[in-house]
């Protein structure tokens, strides 16, 4: 297919917020975490979210998997191409992809994922598990770092470790969710290791203390991976690390509810209220250097096609900090927004006991 440049207009823009919009509605946690990110990072990013969630559910709740695959590869091929299908999704994709020199085989890796998830796909070890979080979640780290222009091997790394950790996070919040629908992520051999019969457990899903040692097993190697992600925040133009650092903190403080809930996540399922998720937000603008001990930690093993991938591209300008006085400006818009949120939530919480009342009377009538 032969490929030809594409020039972003207006209806790119309009592209732009179609993409935004279905971020806002399927994902509050990295929608508050774009808010960080300078407009020139935050519009593309919505644009891969836009096109990672029509894959999804083309792949997951479509239906005809190989072919709803194929053509997901057609779609990506036209895109980077310059020759989109005529959708809001396709068309912004195919600019991201040009203006960020975004090669199609990380896109192709994160289908591959998605047609894992649609064949029920469990996973025997660690290291296989480690292999579907890389295609489904490293991709979007990797192709986050290259929107920034990070594209040393040792940042694309750290881009997958954090995306890989964010996966973790997920499937340790969803067991009892996941198994609902007859899904297991967790590594077959840890649930046999504590006496777990997987068939059986599908059966009836239930919280044990043996499944709480599973789920906290994989919080555990989350929270080393977010550490060697924190790592490659230094490694970032400095307007986009709080953005980066919000989706650190936010996806690690998932799994922190988990844990201090016994990592029972059958029966409940965790999530960071608005007071915390302010707090969380202020401490990723404050922590813009953390330590860099494990910046040249290796790939995993899982995520070094995605970092070869990446890092034979070239650099594209766009991604250039503003002046630091821009970025002052910015700090403190944040910062306001952060104190709105805390008080719209003690505002929530203030008036919950009433609206619980409501609601029993409701109930009994």
């Amino acid at each position: 297919m032969q490929t030809r440049s594409i020039i972003p207009g207006v209806e790119y823009r309009q592209d732009v917020a179609a993409c935004r919009a279905v971020l806002r509605r399927n994902s509050r946690t990295f929608h508050s975490a774009s808010l960080l990110l300078p407009q020139r990072i935050r519009d593309p990013a919505c644009v891969l979210y836009g096109f990672c969630r029509l894959a999804d559910d083309a792949v997951d709740v479509d239906g005809g998997q190989i072919d709803a695959v194929q053509r997901l590869r057609e779609r990506v091929e036209r895109a980077g191409a310059g020759q989109p299908l005529p959708d809001a999704a396709d068309r912004a994709l195919a600019v991201v992809i040009e203006r960020h020199r975004i090669p199609v085989e990380i896109l192709f890796a994160l289908i591959d994922g998605l047609a894992w998830d649609a064949e029920g796909r469990r996973y025997e070890s660690f290291d296989d598990l480690l292999h579907y979080a890389a295609r489904v979640a490293g991709t979007v780290g990797a192709m986050m770092a290259l929107l920034m222009d990070a594209r040393s091997q040792a940042a694309l790394a750290r881009a997958c470790d954090l995306g890989v950790a964010m996966q973790l996070s997920n499937i340790a919040r969803d067991v009892g969710e996941d198994a609902r629908m007859g899904r297991i992520y967790l590594p077959l051999q840890w649930l046999r290791e504590h006496g777990i019969d997987e068939t059986q457990w599908l059966a009836a899903p239930c919280f044990t203390p043996a499944l709480g040692s599973v789920v906290q097993r994989l919080l555990d190697e989350a929270d080393a991976l977010y550490a060697r992600a924190a790592a490659g925040v230094a490694m970032l133009p400095l307007d986009c690390r709080p953005g980066i650092n919000a989706a650190r903190y936010l996806y690690a403080a998932i799994g922190h509810e988990v844990a201090r809930a016994g990592c029972d996540s059958v029966s409940r399922r965790a999530v960071v209220r608005g007071a915390a998720r302010a707090r969380l937000l202020a401490r990723a603008v404050a922590d813009l250097a953390p330590g860099d001990e494990l910046a040249e930690a290796p790939a995993l093993a899982a995520t070094l096609g995605l970092v070869r991938a990446g890092a034979s591209t070239e650099g594209t300008g766009a991604a250039l900090p503003p002046a630091w006085w821009q970025w002052q400006q910015r700090a403190e818009a944040t910062l306001d927004l952060f104190t709105r949120l805390e008080q719209r939530d003690q505002q929530r919480r203030a008036t919950t006991p009433t609206l619980g009342r409501v609601m029993e009377s409701g109930s009994a009538a």
